[in-house]
């Protein structure tokens, strides 16, 4: 049965004392009391109490397992299991309004997506496939959560970069010992690196010419020598009606070091396999389940914004403006794009050589192209329609101070009193102008890498022969 409510999720991440460094000082002592990790482990701890409540939406009994476990880890097989797992998915979503980008059904969808493809990783005389199978069991059972990292540090961003073996920066293996690799560098960009129970750490394109850069691997995050270096934190308080959700939602970004990490050898699962590393996205179908699970969210994320967007010109009376329509239904037009997408892909799904329904990853990729570029734009939307109003934002503090009779009276709004309006409007400003929200305009911006290699890659995959010979075909 699965029993990790959520205080058990936040006791598991508090005992592993994990060795994140933020603003220069090591965290001591429960990382869940920290202002830069509280509010987020608690909208994590949300997810695994939410799925405890209705076992029936959010677990499946592992016929691996012989148990109830989280529905992330379930193999698709039928297009009714694809279905089911993005009810599930949005009901996840819905809780924490599509701003966690990195719930834990993200990477543990990867994770099913390698463990039940494992075969790929099979190499003579090694246990990589049975490494990777292992992993995906435990993390079953457990009801572990990953944060994960493939990204090599941005020293030089030149075609023609190659990094001098001498000094040492993207994270790379120095030497075999009868116990494991061992691993020397960085990475990034660890999302919630440091309150998660493992880390996935992946190959990074562009650094391929030395074999001691081709790896994968999972290991836990309180590893011996492992660390996580701590970006700003963008909580700026507390306070639910100063900070809606800064206070609730923000994700730290790490860099990931490896002081010398030893990784057991049971716990990699490619090493030294170029080809493998080149193709186990496209083969295990990694990446288009990923952009399953993202594509849910950022649905629900639109819808959040929809109806922001509707509270906000109700509450002021702008509504039969025609600019404020036209503005409405921009972000109409992107929800019904983004569901009618998602929809594609899995009305059009097919079963792989490992028994998975894979969704179609054409209408996917057109989304991950899309919605980066439409994202800020909603944002602007919401800032446009909110005008002036989204600058002068009194506090909570304020409002129970003497002079909270003068904000009552001059920030009323026509369908809302002032104490309503100004909590509604900040939650805008969090979600569009505070550090909170910059940075969750630009995590959407590069979520699934660089738009133009998106671009690219979307025009590489897409299949245009039949399009090219309609042409043809009509010339001659």
């Amino acid at each position: 049965m699965l029993t990790v409510l959520g205080k058990d999720y936040i006791s598991r991440i508090d005992n592993l004392n994990n060795e994140v460094w933020i603003d220069g000082k090591k965290i001591d002592g429960k990382i869940s009391q920290h202002p830069a990790f509280k509010g987020v482990l608690k909208s994590k701890a949300a997810l695994y109490d939410l799925s405890n409540a209705n076992k029936e939406t959010f677990t499946f009994t592992s016929h691996i397992t012989n148990s109830e476990v989280n529905f992330a880890f379930k193999q698709p097989k039928t297009k009714k299991d694809l279905e089911r797992r993005f009810v599930a998915t949005k009901e996840w979503a819905q809780s924490n309004l599509g701003l966690l980008g990195r719930s834990p059904d993200y990477v543990n969808t990867g994770i099913m997506a390698l463990g039940v493809a494992n075969s790929i990783f099979h190499e003579d005389k090694k246990n990589y496939d049975k490494n990777i199978f292992n992993i995906y069991k435990m993390a079953m059972e457990n009801d572990l959560s990953f944060t994960h990292t493939f990204i090599n540090p941005q020293v030089n961003r030149s075609i023609g970069y190659y990094e001098d073996s001498d000094k040492i920066i993207a994270a790379k293996v120095i030497r075999e010992t009868s116990d494991g690799i061992i691993v020397k560098g960085a990475r990034l960009l660890a999302t919630q690196g440091g309150i998660t129970d493992e880390v996935l750490v992946l190959p990074s394109g562009g650094n391929f010419i030395e074999d001691a850069y081709v790896y994968a691997f999972s290991i836990p995050s309180n590893t011996p020598g492992l660390k996580f270096i701590c970006r700003e934190s963008f909580v700026n308080g507390e306070s639910n009606f100063d900070y809606p959700l800064g206070s609730k939602f923000e994700e730290m970004d790490s860099i990931v070091v490896f002081d010398e990490v030893l990784v057991p050898w049971e716990r990699v699962f490619l090493y030294k396999n170029l080809e493998i590393a080149c193709n186990m996205f496209s083969e295990t179908k990694f990446n288009t389940m990923l952009l399953f699970q993202a594509i849910t969210r950022m649905i629900v994320k639109t819808e959040f914004i929809l109806g922001l967007a509707e509270t906000i010109v109700h509450s002021i009376n702008i509504i039969e403006y025609q600019h404020v329509k036209d503005k409405l239904s921009e972000v109409i037009s992107t929800l019904e794009i983004m569901k009618s997408l998602h929809l594609s892909s899995r009305f059009h799904s097919t079963l792989d050589h490992f028994n998975t329904m894979v969704p179609d990853y054409k209408p996917l990729n057109v989304a991950i192209y899309y919605y980066p570029r439409i994202y800020p734009r909603l944002i602007e939307i919401i800032q446009l329609l909110g005008g002036s109003g989204m600058i002068l934002l009194p506090t909570e503090e304020q409002f129970q101070s003497p002079i909270s009779s003068y904000l009552e009276n001059y920030l009323q709004a026509t369908n809302v009193n002032a104490t309503d309006r100004v909590k509604l409007f900040r939650l805008a400003w969090d979600l569009c102008m505070s550090s909170f929200g910059t940075r969750q305009t630009q995590f959407e911006r590069f979520f699934f890498g660089d738009p133009v290699r998106m671009g690219m890659g979307l025009y590489n995959s897409y299949p245009k022969e039949s399009y090219v010979k309609l042409i043809n075909d009509f010339l001659n």
